[in-house]
């Protein structure tokens, strides 16, 4: 087979070692390997790094073996003397019965000279602190969630319904009630008159919810649940102000002349939103073009910048990017029958943001995204309609990231205008077995009406 690398390196990387094995060809066509390992310490690590540039290794392909690879490639990365791949582990299994650590990197620095490997995905630095923290984000605000849980099950422990009266029971009046709970008030009329806002007009049934029987034990937990709501909150302000920040790094590479900053910053009207404009981020450039696709709010398209990047090269189709996140059919197919349609492993914070982007597109008014989830859940049922429509969307923001465009609306009547004459077929159809007799006369009289009518005698 053709020789790719004329140095490379292959590395089995675990938690406390990793074993490297070099495969060199010298000038004269001479073959030889090289075999050591190293602990996962950052001093053997760079001693590693050294190592390899003493050999002049071109390209080092290692295994994506869970969040060890991480310190491996953080300190050759910071080298920058290496091309670095990171591989699927599925993709290089070792023959049965050759089970060793030297086998493995030998293995794999043989598949990486010859050109075998297929890299993973593993964006900038910045996108990957960005990953840290909304996935930080997404397990706090979990956190929060069997605290709020928590929190009602010792209230309906202690025969209180507040949850049945006030919509959110960690609302505003809903927290004055339950600090003035754990201070000891139990007087079920001072209790309701900590209410606000819309929650007044229920104060006589808020009366009757708060009727309960409270020990200092329920106190307790409520105590102990609040602050650690509290605390969780504060986390969460910290965590999206950090974010915000990263978002707002700007590369050097990206920084526009300084000529062209001062014309626009000269220019007569030029602010605050000129200089922003002016130097702003492609992160967040990204993120408001995400913004506008119905079903994606800020939050939403933070969390798909931090998987996916905002650069889109690194996929070279949509379909490729919808197969990264998990969310295209599968395809598995055997003496020409299809053995299995199941979506493959992918990016599970991806799917799931998509997902949950998906169901909230398809309770929009006249929206394409809408009328796509109704054109398929007939046949499709809700779960795949949802992974269909995740699909799209995931399809829409790699076009707009590429071309750097907004998102274009179709309608929701896009399927209609689409499929005017099945539809007008099926319409038709159903009118004749109702017994009408259908004559149909096309609208002349407003000159921008195109539909056809349909009337029943």
């Amino acid at each position: 087979m053709r020789i790719v690398y004329q140095r490379c390196c292959g590395m089995d990387v675990h938690k406390d070692s990793v074993t490297t094995c070099v495969l060199l060809i010298d000038e004269y066509g001479e073959w030889r390997s090289e075999k050591r390992k190293f602990r996962t310490m950052t001093r053997d690590l760079r001693e590693m790094a050294t190592w390899l540039a003493s050999l002049r290794v071109e390209a080092i392909a290692m295994e994506a073996t869970g969040v060890y690879w991480k310190p491996v490639w953080n300190i050759l990365e910071a080298e920058n003397k290496f091309r670095l791949l990171l591989v699927n582990a599925h993709h290089i299994k070792q023959v049965p019965g050759r089970k060793t650590d030297q086998k493995d990197s030998e293995w794999i620095a043989d598949l990486l000279q010859h050109g075998l490997l297929k890299a993973s995905f593993v964006p900038p630095q910045t996108i990957r602190r960005l990953r840290d923290l909304t996935r930080m984000r997404v397990k706090i605000r979990q956190m929060l969630a069997t605290f709020a849980n928590r929190i009602q099950k010792v209230l309906e422990d202690a025969n209180i319904k507040l949850g049945s009266v006030a919509s959110d029971v960690l609302g505003v009046s809903g927290r004055h009630i339950l600090h003035a709970v754990v201070e000891g008030q139990q007087n079920p009329e001072q209790l309701a008159a900590l209410a606000l806002g819309r929650l007044r007009e229920k104060r006589a049934e808020l009366q009757l919810a708060l009727e309960g029987h409270i020990t200092d034990h329920h106190r307790f937990q409520l105590k102990f649940l609040l602050e650690s709501v509290q605390f969780g909150e504060k986390q969460l302000s910290q965590l999206e102000a950090e974010i915000r920040c990263l978002l707002a790094q700007v590369e050097p590479a990206s920084v526009p002349p300084e000529d062209t900053v001062t014309a626009e910053l000269e220019a007569p009207g030029a602010g605050a939103e000129a200089v922003a404009t002016a130097v702003k981020s492609p992160l967040q450039t990204v993120v408001e073009f995400w913004d506008t696709i119905p079903g994606i709010d800020e939050l939403t398209a933070t969390t798909l910048v931090a998987e996916m990047g905002a650069n889109m090269d690194q996929f070279p189709s949509a379909g490729h990017a919808a197969k990264w996140a998990g969310l295209c059919p599968g395809n598995k197919e055997s003496a020409g029958k299809r053995l299995s349609g199941k979506t493959p492993k992918g990016s599970v914070w991806l799917r799931r943001s998509l997902c949950q982007a998906a169901w909230a597109a398809s309770r929009t008014k006249n929206t394409y995204l809408a009328a796509q989830y109704h054109h398929l859940i007939v046949r499709k049922g809700k779960k795949r309609t949802i992974v269909a429509v995740a699909h799209t969307m995931l399809v829409m923001a790699y076009y707009m990231a590429k071309r750097q465009c907004t998102y274009q609306e179709l309608g929701g009547d896009y399927f209609d205008r689409r499929n005017a004459d099945t539809m007008q077929h099926r319409l038709v159809k159903k009118l004749k077995n109702l017994g009408y007799e259908v004559t149909l006369t096309p609208i002349t009289t407003p000159p921008t009406a195109q539909e056809p009518t349909a009337q029943c005698c």
